[in-house]
């Protein structure tokens, strides 16, 4: 399977970014710390399991607001327009929610293919698997991003904005830190990531959770 949007502009009101809310996070961990390869640890090692990670919870992030997105509420989604291509070449305009099941049932099956995350010791990952997690975050950034600009106001009303922040900043933390994601594919939402950044420098991070200097 393949995936591309064509941007159709931003929704005219962004309440994620209003300073009460794009303030407000979960954790006084450093996250960007969190990002950094341990010394010692393979950096496949790493990408594997931070993929798996991520992808549990934005799964499980989204599935608490699958009530809210249907066909009817999302027949685009309010920023880009969702296209899939299927394994034929076929381009399929579809509704958020399709695109977002299609992404999340791709993401599953390669996680679940042991030529591709394999779980056996000794094994090796596949020539090209950087490309697949890659195209794994591109799905799990557009599914974050689906959620800030169609479903924050039930995220608000839910309580969840936090820990939507939190999982955000974490997600595009990685990254940048592993080259990811080209700039062309986080800009529909620069000025969030801008906005949370600004916010997270400045956050007191206590003593006792201050990261080591990294040489």
């Amino acid at each position: 399977n393949c995936w591309f949007i064509e941007h159709a502009g931003h929704c005219s009101k962004r309440p994620y970014l209003q300073q009460q809310y794009v303030c407000q996070q979960v954790t006084y961990t450093d996250l960007l710390a969190l990002t950094v390869l341990p010394p010692g640890v393979d950096k496949a090692e790493w990408l594997a399991s931070n993929t798996v990670a991520f992808f549990k919870h934005i799964n499980l992030f989204s599935s608490a607001l699958s009530e809210f997105c249907t066909p009817s509420t999302c027949p685009t989604a309010c920023g880009p327009v969702y296209v899939w291509t299927d394994d034929h070449g076929r381009k399929l305009k579809c509704s958020a929610p399709l695109y977002l099941d299609y992404a999340m049932s791709y993401i599953q099956d390669l996680l679940t293919d042991e030529a591709v995350f394999p779980t056996k010791a000794g094994s090796l990952f596949p020539t090209g698997f950087v490309f697949l997690v890659q195209k794994v975050f591109l799905l799990l950034f557009r599914t974050l991003a689906h959620i800030y600009w169609s479903h924050y106001r039930e995220t608000l009303a839910l309580g969840l904005h936090p820990h939507l922040n939190t999982l955000f900043t974490h997600l595009t933390l990685f990254c940048r830190q592993h080259a990811l994601l080209d700039s062309e594919d986080t800009e529909p939402l620069q000025d969030l990531i801008s906005a949370l950044g600004q916010h997270v420098s400045k956050l007191p991070i206590p003593n006792h959770l201050t990261p080591a200097p990294i040489p």
